[in-house]
C-alpha cells in the first residue's frame, strides 16, 4: 500500500476546459506514476481583468462537471484563497501545508519549461518538486540546465493543438464545436450563453 498519493497539479485558467485538457490530464493519470491530477483553476488577476475571462466560479464549475466521470481527476480552487498576484511556488507551499499526506508534483507544457527560469523562485520549485512535462509545438529551446534534470520527467503524451482561445472565438462566430468539449461542459456553456 502506497503511503502518500502522488498528485500532479495542472494549472490553468480553463476558460473553458476542453477535450484537450481532459485527454492530457487523463493521460498523465493513467500513463505516468501520478495517482491523481488536480486542475488548479487560476483566479482572475484583479490587475489584469480580461473581458473574455469568465468569473472564477463558472470556470471552476465547468472543471468540476468535466471531471465528474474521471475518479483520478479533480478540480481545485486552492488559488482562490491566496493573495494576488499569486505565484506557483506559494500555491505549492499552501497545498503542502493543507494536505501534508499528499505528495505534489507540477505538470507543465514544454512551452512553459522553455521560460521556466523566469518563474519566481524556480530553483526552489525544482529542488522540492518533481516536474512532469508534456510535449507542445512551440518556438524556442529548453535551457540546457533543464535537459536530463533528475527532477524533470518528459511524458510522451499526445500533442493536442486545441486552445481555449480558439474555442471562444469559434463560439462567438457561431460554429459548432461540441466535440471539442465534454458534453456536460458544452451544455453549461450553451445554457449560460457564454462567449457569445
Amino acid at each position: 500500500m502506497k503511503s502518500s498519493k502522488k498528485i500532479g497539479l495542472y494549472f490553468g485558467t480553463f476558460n473553458p476546459i476542453h477535450a484537450g485538457h481532459l485527454i492530457l490530464a487523463n493521460y498523465m493519470a493513467e500513463f505516468s506514476d501520478l495517482d491523481e491530477v488536480w486542475f488548479v483553476v487560476t483566479p482572475h488577476n484583479p490587475h489584469k481583468k480580461k473581458k473574455t475571462l469568465l468569473e472564477d466560479h463558472h470556470r471552476l464549475a465547468m472543471v468540476q462537471i468535466a471531471v465528474e466521470d474521471y475518479p483520478k481527476l479533480h478540480a481545485s480552487n486552492a488559488e482562490f484563497n491566496l493573495p494576488q498576484p499569486n505565484y506557483t511556488v506559494n500555491t505549492l507551499a499552501y497545498l503542502e501545508e493543507k494536505y501534508p499526506k499528499k505528495h505534489f508534483c507540477l505538470i507543465m507544457g514544454e512551452d512553459n519549461l522553455k521560460s521556466f527560469q523566469k518563474w519566481k523562485n524556480y530553483e526552489i520549485i525544482l529542488e522540492r518538486y518533481a516536474i512532469y512535462v508534456y510535449p507542445r509545438i512551440s518556438e524556442g529551446t529548453v535551457e540546457t540546465q533543464f535537459n536530463n534534470h533528475k527532477k524533470i520527467t518528459k511524458i510522451d503524451a499526445p500533442i493536442i493543438e486545441l486552445s481555449s482561445t480558439f474555442i471562444r472565438k469559434s463560439i462567438k462566430s457561431g460554429k459548432n464545436i461540441q466535440p471539442m468539449l465534454a458534453a456536460n461542459v458544452w451544455k453549461y456553456l450553451d445554457e449560460m450563453n457564454f462567449y457569445k
